[in-house]
Protein backbone atom coordinates (compact mmCIF):
# COMPACT_ATOMS: atom_id res chain seq x y z
CA UNK A 1 0.00 0.00 0.00
CA UNK A 2 2.88 2.26 0.86
CA UNK A 3 4.68 1.62 -2.47
CA UNK A 4 1.35 2.50 -4.40
CA UNK A 5 0.91 5.85 -2.55
CA UNK A 6 4.50 6.54 -3.57
CA UNK A 7 3.83 5.88 -6.87
CA UNK A 8 0.90 7.94 -7.04
CA UNK A 9 2.70 10.79 -5.42
CA UNK A 10 5.52 10.31 -8.20
CA UNK A 11 3.08 10.62 -10.88
CA UNK A 12 1.42 13.55 -9.97
CA UNK A 13 5.06 15.37 -9.50
CA UNK A 14 6.42 14.23 -13.18
CA UNK A 15 2.82 15.65 -13.65
CA UNK A 16 3.64 19.07 -12.30
CA UNK A 17 6.87 18.81 -14.15
CA UNK A 18 5.49 18.20 -17.90
CA UNK A 19 3.23 20.75 -17.20
CA UNK A 20 6.57 23.45 -16.08
CA UNK A 21 8.67 22.46 -18.94
CA UNK A 22 6.41 22.54 -21.85
CA UNK A 23 4.88 25.60 -20.94
CA UNK A 24 6.26 28.99 -22.64
CA UNK A 25 8.42 31.15 -20.27
CA UNK A 26 7.10 34.42 -19.63
CA UNK A 27 6.68 37.81 -21.83
CA UNK A 28 8.22 40.23 -20.21
CA UNK A 29 11.37 38.43 -18.62
CA UNK A 30 13.76 35.44 -18.74
CA UNK A 31 13.58 32.26 -17.07
CA UNK A 32 16.45 31.85 -15.09
CA UNK A 33 18.47 28.05 -15.03
CA UNK A 34 21.39 26.18 -15.05
CA UNK A 35 23.10 22.88 -16.61
CA UNK A 36 25.21 20.71 -14.96
CA UNK A 37 27.43 18.53 -17.22
CA UNK A 38 28.84 14.82 -16.12
CA UNK A 39 31.95 14.13 -18.88
CA UNK A 40 32.35 10.69 -17.16
CA UNK A 41 29.02 9.69 -17.87
CA UNK A 42 27.71 12.28 -20.70
CA UNK A 43 24.32 13.29 -19.19
CA UNK A 44 23.38 17.01 -18.42
CA UNK A 45 21.00 18.26 -15.79
CA UNK A 46 18.84 20.80 -15.69
CA UNK A 47 18.04 23.27 -13.25
CA UNK A 48 15.92 25.98 -12.26
CA UNK A 49 17.57 28.81 -10.44
CA UNK A 50 15.59 29.66 -6.86
CA UNK A 51 18.43 32.66 -6.73
CA UNK A 52 20.35 35.50 -7.80
CA UNK A 53 23.42 32.69 -7.74
CA UNK A 54 25.11 31.60 -11.11
CA UNK A 55 25.05 27.83 -10.15
CA UNK A 56 22.80 27.49 -6.38
CA UNK A 57 21.13 23.86 -5.84
CA UNK A 58 18.02 25.26 -8.30
CA UNK A 59 14.97 22.66 -8.47
CA UNK A 60 15.88 19.75 -11.14
CA UNK A 61 13.71 20.12 -14.13
CA UNK A 62 15.00 17.83 -16.60
CA UNK A 63 18.06 15.21 -17.91
CA UNK A 64 19.79 14.30 -21.04
CA UNK A 65 22.30 11.68 -22.02
CA UNK A 66 24.73 11.17 -25.43
CA UNK A 67 24.76 8.51 -26.96
CA UNK A 68 26.84 8.34 -29.83
CA UNK A 69 25.82 6.21 -32.92
CA UNK A 70 28.17 5.20 -36.26
CA UNK A 71 26.09 7.86 -37.89
CA UNK A 72 24.25 10.14 -35.74
CA UNK A 73 24.47 11.47 -32.17
CA UNK A 74 21.22 11.42 -29.55
CA UNK A 75 20.67 13.07 -26.30
CA UNK A 76 17.62 11.33 -25.13
CA UNK A 77 15.75 13.54 -22.59
CA UNK A 78 13.54 12.79 -19.50
CA UNK A 79 12.25 13.66 -16.05
CA UNK A 80 14.26 11.53 -14.48
CA UNK A 81 18.24 11.42 -13.62
CA UNK A 82 18.18 7.43 -13.66
CA UNK A 83 16.67 5.08 -16.23
CA UNK A 84 17.11 7.35 -19.25
CA UNK A 85 15.84 5.58 -21.84
CA UNK A 86 13.37 6.10 -24.35
CA UNK A 87 11.43 3.44 -22.95
CA UNK A 88 10.66 5.06 -19.68
CA UNK A 89 7.50 6.83 -18.86
CA UNK A 90 9.26 9.89 -18.20
CA UNK A 91 11.02 9.97 -21.87
CA UNK A 92 10.12 13.03 -23.08
CA UNK A 93 12.43 13.86 -26.19
CA UNK A 94 15.12 13.95 -27.52
CA UNK A 95 17.90 15.92 -29.84
CA UNK A 96 19.40 13.94 -32.90
CA UNK A 97 22.63 15.45 -35.02
CA UNK A 98 24.52 14.54 -38.23
CA UNK A 99 27.25 12.82 -38.27
CA UNK A 100 29.43 16.09 -38.51
CA UNK A 101 27.75 17.62 -35.50
CA UNK A 102 26.18 20.63 -37.75
CA UNK A 103 22.54 20.15 -38.26
CA UNK A 104 20.29 19.02 -35.38
CA UNK A 105 16.39 17.92 -35.01
CA UNK A 106 14.10 18.44 -32.01
CA UNK A 107 11.92 15.26 -31.07
CA UNK A 108 8.80 15.31 -29.01
CA UNK A 109 7.50 11.96 -27.69
CA UNK A 110 3.82 12.46 -27.93
CA UNK A 111 2.30 13.54 -31.42
CA UNK A 112 0.99 17.02 -31.99
CA UNK A 113 -2.25 18.91 -32.39
CA UNK A 114 -4.21 16.12 -30.41
CA UNK A 115 -3.08 13.42 -32.38
CA UNK A 116 -2.70 10.51 -30.68
CA UNK A 117 -1.31 6.92 -31.47
CA UNK A 118 -2.64 4.29 -29.32
CA UNK A 119 -1.24 1.05 -28.62
CA UNK A 120 -3.15 -1.79 -29.85
CA UNK A 121 -2.86 -4.18 -26.68
CA UNK A 122 -4.72 -1.38 -24.57
CA UNK A 123 -8.53 0.11 -25.16
CA UNK A 124 -10.33 2.81 -23.45
CA UNK A 125 -12.02 1.51 -20.65
CA UNK A 126 -14.13 1.86 -17.33
CA UNK A 127 -12.46 1.06 -14.22
CA UNK A 128 -15.47 1.66 -11.46
CA UNK A 129 -16.75 4.91 -11.94
CA UNK A 130 -13.48 6.57 -13.60
CA UNK A 131 -12.66 6.29 -17.22
CA UNK A 132 -9.20 4.70 -18.09
CA UNK A 133 -7.32 6.22 -21.69
CA UNK A 134 -5.86 4.48 -23.53
CA UNK A 135 -1.75 4.48 -23.52
CA UNK A 136 0.11 6.67 -25.87
CA UNK A 137 3.52 5.66 -27.15
CA UNK A 138 6.35 7.54 -27.30
CA UNK A 139 7.38 8.38 -31.00
CA UNK A 140 9.70 10.71 -32.77
CA UNK A 141 7.64 13.97 -33.83
CA UNK A 142 10.40 16.99 -35.03
CA UNK A 143 9.29 20.14 -33.21
CA UNK A 144 12.31 22.16 -33.97
CA UNK A 145 15.59 22.00 -36.32
CA UNK A 146 18.84 23.62 -35.57
CA UNK A 147 22.29 24.37 -38.46
CA UNK A 148 25.35 25.77 -38.06
CA UNK A 149 27.23 27.20 -40.02
CA UNK A 150 30.40 28.38 -40.25
CA UNK A 151 31.89 30.89 -38.55
CA UNK A 152 33.84 33.84 -40.32
CA UNK A 153 35.06 34.78 -36.35
CA UNK A 154 36.50 31.64 -36.06
CA UNK A 155 37.11 30.59 -31.92
CA UNK A 156 37.07 34.37 -31.23
CA UNK A 157 33.72 34.40 -31.97
CA UNK A 158 30.06 32.73 -30.96
CA UNK A 159 28.77 30.06 -33.64
CA UNK A 160 26.60 31.00 -36.02
CA UNK A 161 23.40 29.43 -35.37
CA UNK A 162 20.29 29.06 -37.22
CA UNK A 163 16.43 27.49 -35.28
CA UNK A 164 13.52 27.03 -37.07
CA UNK A 165 10.62 26.12 -34.30
CA UNK A 166 8.52 24.54 -36.40
CA UNK A 167 5.36 24.56 -34.15
CA UNK A 168 5.43 28.40 -33.31
CA UNK A 169 4.06 30.87 -35.86
CA UNK A 170 6.91 33.83 -36.91
CA UNK A 171 3.95 36.03 -35.20
CA UNK A 172 4.51 34.79 -31.35
CA UNK A 173 6.62 37.46 -31.01
CA UNK A 174 4.66 40.30 -31.84
CA UNK A 175 2.50 42.13 -29.35
CA UNK A 176 -0.58 40.07 -29.01
CA UNK A 177 1.11 37.16 -30.56
CA UNK A 178 0.38 33.74 -29.32
CA UNK A 179 2.32 30.71 -28.95
CA UNK A 180 0.72 26.80 -29.12
CA UNK A 181 0.08 26.10 -25.14
CA UNK A 182 -0.22 23.03 -23.42
CA UNK A 183 -3.57 21.28 -22.29
CA UNK A 184 -4.20 20.48 -18.79
CA UNK A 185 -2.97 16.62 -17.88
CA UNK A 186 -5.78 14.05 -17.16
CA UNK A 187 -5.13 13.69 -13.09
CA UNK A 188 -5.95 10.34 -13.50
CA UNK A 189 -3.49 9.32 -15.95
CA UNK A 190 -0.62 9.95 -16.63
CA UNK A 191 0.14 8.46 -20.07
CA UNK A 192 -2.42 10.21 -22.17
CA UNK A 193 -3.01 14.05 -22.03
CA UNK A 194 -2.96 16.36 -25.57
CA UNK A 195 0.07 18.20 -26.51
CA UNK A 196 -0.64 21.08 -27.67
CA UNK A 197 -3.99 23.56 -28.16
CA UNK A 198 -3.73 25.72 -31.27
CA UNK A 199 -5.22 29.32 -31.19
CA UNK A 200 -4.56 30.10 -34.72
CA UNK A 201 -5.18 28.48 -37.73
CA UNK A 202 -1.42 29.09 -39.29
CA UNK A 203 0.17 26.84 -36.10
CA UNK A 204 -2.58 23.78 -36.83
CA UNK A 205 -1.59 23.81 -40.52
CA UNK A 206 2.32 23.75 -39.51
CA UNK A 207 1.34 21.23 -36.49
CA UNK A 208 -0.69 18.83 -38.43
CA UNK A 209 1.85 17.73 -41.24
CA UNK A 210 5.61 17.64 -42.49
CA UNK A 211 6.38 21.19 -43.53
CA UNK A 212 6.39 22.86 -46.87
CA UNK A 213 8.47 25.74 -47.96
CA UNK A 214 5.57 28.01 -47.31
CA UNK A 215 4.56 26.90 -43.97
CA UNK A 216 7.86 27.10 -42.92
CA UNK A 217 8.21 30.09 -44.15
CA UNK A 218 5.31 30.96 -41.45
CA UNK A 219 7.30 29.19 -38.21
CA UNK A 220 9.59 31.32 -35.98
CA UNK A 221 12.69 31.91 -36.73
CA UNK A 222 15.54 32.11 -34.21
CA UNK A 223 19.30 33.03 -35.32
CA UNK A 224 22.37 34.03 -32.97
CA UNK A 225 22.62 38.08 -31.43
CA UNK A 226 25.67 39.58 -33.72
CA UNK A 227 28.24 40.23 -31.21
CA UNK A 228 30.30 43.20 -31.07
CA UNK A 229 34.05 43.81 -30.87
CA UNK A 230 35.45 45.03 -27.89
CA UNK A 231 38.43 47.35 -28.23
CA UNK A 232 39.97 46.83 -24.90
CA UNK A 233 39.71 43.28 -24.80
CA UNK A 234 40.53 42.78 -28.19
CA UNK A 235 37.57 40.16 -28.81
CA UNK A 236 34.31 39.66 -30.04
CA UNK A 237 31.59 40.59 -26.75
CA UNK A 238 27.86 39.79 -25.66
CA UNK A 239 25.97 41.67 -23.25
CA UNK A 240 25.15 38.80 -20.85
CA UNK A 241 24.22 41.13 -17.91
CA UNK A 242 26.13 39.37 -15.32
CA UNK A 243 24.79 35.52 -16.39
CA UNK A 244 27.76 34.22 -18.20
CA UNK A 245 31.23 34.82 -16.71
CA UNK A 246 33.69 32.44 -18.93
CA UNK A 247 34.41 32.95 -22.10
CA UNK A 248 33.49 30.09 -24.70
CA UNK A 249 32.59 29.45 -27.95
CA UNK A 250 29.70 27.57 -27.04
CA UNK A 251 28.06 30.91 -25.48
CA UNK A 252 24.99 32.63 -27.56
CA UNK A 253 22.26 34.36 -27.41
CA UNK A 254 19.40 34.05 -29.77
CA UNK A 255 16.66 36.37 -31.17
CA UNK A 256 13.65 35.88 -33.50
CA UNK A 257 14.93 36.75 -37.08
CA UNK A 258 12.69 38.65 -39.54
CA UNK A 259 13.26 36.81 -42.38
CA UNK A 260 13.18 39.11 -44.71
CA UNK A 261 10.42 41.21 -42.91
CA UNK A 262 10.70 44.47 -41.24
CA UNK A 263 13.23 43.99 -38.23
CA UNK A 264 10.87 45.79 -35.06
CA UNK A 265 11.58 45.78 -31.19
CA UNK A 266 10.57 42.63 -31.01
CA UNK A 267 13.55 41.28 -33.43
CA UNK A 268 15.91 42.69 -30.27
CA UNK A 269 14.66 40.71 -27.35
CA UNK A 270 16.65 38.25 -26.30
CA UNK A 271 14.87 34.76 -26.45
CA UNK A 272 16.87 32.42 -25.06
CA UNK A 273 21.06 32.71 -23.95
CA UNK A 274 23.47 30.28 -22.89
CA UNK A 275 26.72 30.79 -21.42
CA UNK A 276 29.49 28.80 -19.18
CA UNK A 277 30.25 29.92 -16.06
CA UNK A 278 32.46 26.98 -14.53
CA UNK A 279 34.40 23.98 -16.04
CA UNK A 280 30.98 22.39 -15.99
CA UNK A 281 28.37 25.42 -15.56
CA UNK A 282 26.08 26.98 -17.44
CA UNK A 283 23.84 28.87 -17.44
CA UNK A 284 20.35 29.00 -19.63
CA UNK A 285 17.81 31.71 -19.42
CA UNK A 286 14.70 31.78 -21.56
CA UNK A 287 11.24 33.62 -22.34
CA UNK A 288 8.22 33.39 -24.36
CA UNK A 289 7.37 31.73 -26.77
CA UNK A 290 9.76 29.10 -26.28
CA UNK A 291 9.56 26.11 -23.31
CA UNK A 292 11.74 24.53 -21.13
CA UNK A 293 12.04 21.16 -23.25
CA UNK A 294 13.10 23.58 -26.54
CA UNK A 295 15.51 25.83 -25.05
CA UNK A 296 17.61 22.65 -23.13
CA UNK A 297 17.48 20.85 -26.32
CA UNK A 298 18.63 23.79 -28.37
CA UNK A 299 20.96 24.50 -25.57
CA UNK A 300 22.48 20.47 -25.72
CA UNK A 301 23.26 21.16 -29.24
CA UNK A 302 25.76 23.51 -28.32
CA UNK A 303 28.05 21.26 -26.41
CA UNK A 304 29.45 19.19 -29.68
CA UNK A 305 32.29 19.90 -31.26
CA UNK A 306 32.04 21.50 -34.71
CA UNK A 307 35.17 20.99 -36.39
CA UNK A 308 33.07 21.71 -39.62
CA UNK A 309 31.95 25.56 -38.52
CA UNK A 310 35.08 26.93 -36.75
Amino acid sequence: MLFIYYCLVLSSQYEMVRVLVFQPGPRDSLVQCFIKRNQSTQTYHLYLSLSQALADDGKFLLAARRCRRPTCTDYVITLQTDEMSKGNKTYIGKLRSNFLGTKFVVYDALPPNGVTTMSKCRSTRLVGSKQSFPRVLAGNYPVAHISYELNVLGARGPRRMHCVMDPIPATSVKPGGIAPIQLDFPVNNVDYFTLFRSRSSRSEKSMSGPLDDRQREESLVLRNKSPRWHEQLQCWCLNFHGRVTVASVKNFQLVASPEGGEAGPEHEKVILQFGKVGKDVFTMDYRYPISAFQAFAICLSSFDTKIACE
